[in-house]
């Protein structure tokens, strides 16, 4: 086999969740990613480390080697090796690896070994729900045109927050727990938010009145953003639906279903054997 048609299966069987290889390559890599955060979470108890810390050392750096192996192969395996490594998955996957070996020369960074559960992310594209991604599309979408308009009404609760914070910082006494206008607007968050940490409370019937308008106005409050989201979904086109293939010269995955060429730089999307 050409080293060509080398690199062209490996691009299929890395990049690629329609193939079968591609599926159980993922599957693989989704088993080995799940069994590294168990193994950070176990390392974590002190029992369990202090019984075990070899054997969970051990396979943790069989793990990190295996990483290693993936992350050199993702970049043979494309034409422009930068247009991944500096990719949104590409940075993932290198924070995901180094801090194995960052822990050689410090101490106590084995837990950031837990950035790889962010490679839990091409879970969409190992069982091909392009019909997610899709609709993930249009969720950022909606929240980009509507910005404006929840960033307004943040603003606008920032400004009720600190109006009924000041009141019930001169309604209330200290010995409830107001004790000045910033610990006070702390609490009017915390309740408008319908949190209710309970660590302040108004006792007098007053504060208790505006207390009760503040709780009711709460869950007013919460629904306004999602109808803002909500509306801008709904006015938005019907997505069209796109597949995994993943361009080896550009790295772009945005392709309609059957798609042969890549329709930002033109190259071929399934070569011919």
């Amino acid at each position: 086999m050409s080293y060509k048609k080398f690199k062209y299966r490996l691009h299929e069987i890395i990049y690629e969740a329609d193939t079968q290889a591609g599926k159980i390559f993922d599957v693989i890599l989704l088993f080995l990613i799940l069994s590294s955060v168990l193994l950070v979470a176990l390392e974590s108890v002190k029992w369990i480390d202090e019984k075990y810390h070899e054997q969970l050392d051990l396979a943790e750096w069989f793990i990190t080697i295996l990483f290693t192996i993936e992350y050199i192969l993702r970049i043979l395996s494309i034409n422009k090796p930068l247009k991944y490594i500096f990719s949104a998955y590409g940075i993932i996957d290198f924070i995901s690896t180094v801090p194995k070996y960052i822990s050689l020369f410090f101490l106590g960074t084995q837990s950031l070994l837990a950035l790889r559960a962010l490679r839990l992310l091409r879970v969409f594209r190992i069982l091909k729900l392009t019909h997610f991604i899709g609709e993930s599309n249009q969720l950022v979408k909606a929240l980009a045109r509507s910005k404006t308009k929840i960033l307004v009404f943040m603003f606008s609760v920032v400004v009720l927050c600190i109006i009924f914070g000041t009141i019930m910082y001169m309604v209330e006494d200290d010995e409830s727990g107001f004790t000045s206008i910033p610990m006070s607007i702390y609490w009017c968050i915390v309740t408008l938010t319908t949190v209710g940490y309970g660590d302040i409370a108004p006792s007098s019937t007053m504060g208790q009145l505006i207390a009760s308008v503040i709780m009711i106005l709460g869950y007013g409050i919460i629904a306004v953003p999602t109808g803002i989201v909500s509306a801008e979904l709904t006015s938005q086109a019907v997505s069209i639906d796109h597949n995994t293939q993943v361009c080896a010269n550009c790295m772009n995955a945005q392709h309609k279903d059957n798609a042969q060429y890549c329709h930002q730089c033109g190259e071929i999307l399934n070569h011919a054997d």
